[in-house]
């Protein structure tokens, strides 16, 4: 393929990803959701406008990088520390359980896998993409009926984002075992190493950005300065540590998201990833996603995979809120809103690939759980708000 026609490419998908995330929108359903349909609409399984090329992947690649660096900016430290211990216990419940439904769930589709297996590392992958919570719909959801602020919706904020922090941690673990020549207590070693030169370094950086941010406020070196540390730590967490790249992408974002122009860079990312670099990864999904490969099996799998994502978020989330002291409405409401799934979850799916541990055709059950999750998590919490229209949280 002559090298111009990536700029075809390009123009295709940014146009195609804008109608679709428009229509999308329309329909109340997340912009991603409209994205991915582009990509599929585009790609080889449908019209085959646009094939994937290895152009196109590598700006996936810095896509989703861009992405966890900018979930790590929009982290909230203080209020990640208030509610503390039990958004941090329900977050582990909410990754525990699906992490186990999901595993199980493969495994009563494709046979009981041997420990160490390629096919167990399969099914414990299958789990992991269950884990990832994306509340942003929650949240627009708690903003109009005015809950963000109350107990429950201060609750669901803080065990998400703690939920994607460990969700990150149990990938970076199941691709490091799925290596062969990797031993678990080496990739136990590593993660810790990594962590540890993350708090050493990040303490500095941060340091050294809020002097930079104090003498050079609201200046675009900043940002200039924070997009390279992100890259600078998602080379070094693949290259040094075989942790994965989103990961020290990840940290990047955690260690600048407490200056005080965090905002002004996430603004100044948002609008890389909103111009370009998004709309290529999520059309990417779509392209790489195999329509043809899908049969009834898939299709019963994917059923299964939607319909196990969201009772195990419910039961996980719901059941370890109403152990901490919250009552049987208020659990069932954090329950529910943690049940979202997004772009994390695609992210995770995409990593697997890459790694040789999901093939194309399963994007489609991740798609499904995405769109499912998406428009039932409104409607539920908007019920259940409404039982209790007196009530302060």
């Amino acid at each position: 393929m002559e090298s111009y026609f990536m700029f075809r490419n390009l123009a295709i998908i940014l146009v195609a990803a804008k109608v679709c995330g428009i229509a999308a929108r329309k329909c109340k359903a997340p912009q991603v959701v409209g994205e991915i349909i582009a990509g599929l609409l585009i790609g080889p399984s449908m019209l085959g406008w646009v094939e994937q090329s290895d152009f196109l992947v590598k700006l996936a690649e810095v896509g989703v990088v861009l992405l966890m660096f900018s979930a790590g900016l929009e982290t909230d430290l203080k209020d990640l520390m208030k509610t503390g211990p039990i958004a941090a216990l329900i977050a582990c419940a909410g990754v525990f359980i699906p992490l186990a439904c999901g595993a199980l769930l493969y495994m009563a589709f494709y046979g009981v896998a041997p420990w160490g297996s390629e096919e167990f590392y399969r099914a414990v992958f299958v789990g992991t993409i269950l884990t990832a919570t994306s509340v942003s719909i929650t949240v627009e959801s708690l903003k109009e009926m005015g809950k963000l602020k109350g107990k429950v919706g201060t609750t669901i904020l803080s065990a998400a984002i703690i939920d994607d922090i460990i969700g990150i941690i149990v990938l970076t673990f199941v691709i490091g075992f799925k290596n062969p020549e990797s031993k678990p207590a080496t990739v136990l070693v590593n993660t810790v190493l990594f962590f540890v030169f993350a708090i050493v370094v990040g303490f500095i950086c941060y340091k050294i950005f809020q002097y930079v941010d104090n003498k050079y406020p609201h200046t675009r070196r900043i940002p200039i300065l924070g997009l390279a540390l992100c890259f600078a730590l998602a080379y070094i967490a693949e290259k040094y540590f075989g942790i994965a790249d989103i990961t020290g992408a990840y940290v990047a974002g955690i260690i600048l998201c407490s200056i005080r122009d965090s905002g002004y860079i996430a603004e100044k990312m948002d609008t890389n990833s909103y111009m370009l670099f998004g709309p290529v990864f999520f059309a990417s999904i779509g392209l790489k996603t195999n329509v043809e490969s899908v049969n009834m099996g898939i299709l019963f799998f994917s059923i299964a995979f939607v319909a196990v994502g969201l009772i195990s978020k419910i039961i996980g989330c719901g059941l370890m809120a109403r152990l901490c002291k919250f009552n049987g409405l208020d659990s069932l409401k954090i329950g529910v809103g943690m049940m979202t799934r997004g772009e994390v979850a695609l992210i995770v799916a995409q990593k697997g690939l890459t790694a040789g541990l999901l093939t194309p055709v399963y994007f489609t059950s991740v798609i499904f759980l995405i769109i499912v999750s998406s428009i039932s998590t409104p409607i539920i919490l908007k019920i259940l708000y409404s039982k209790d229209a007196a009530s302060p949280t």
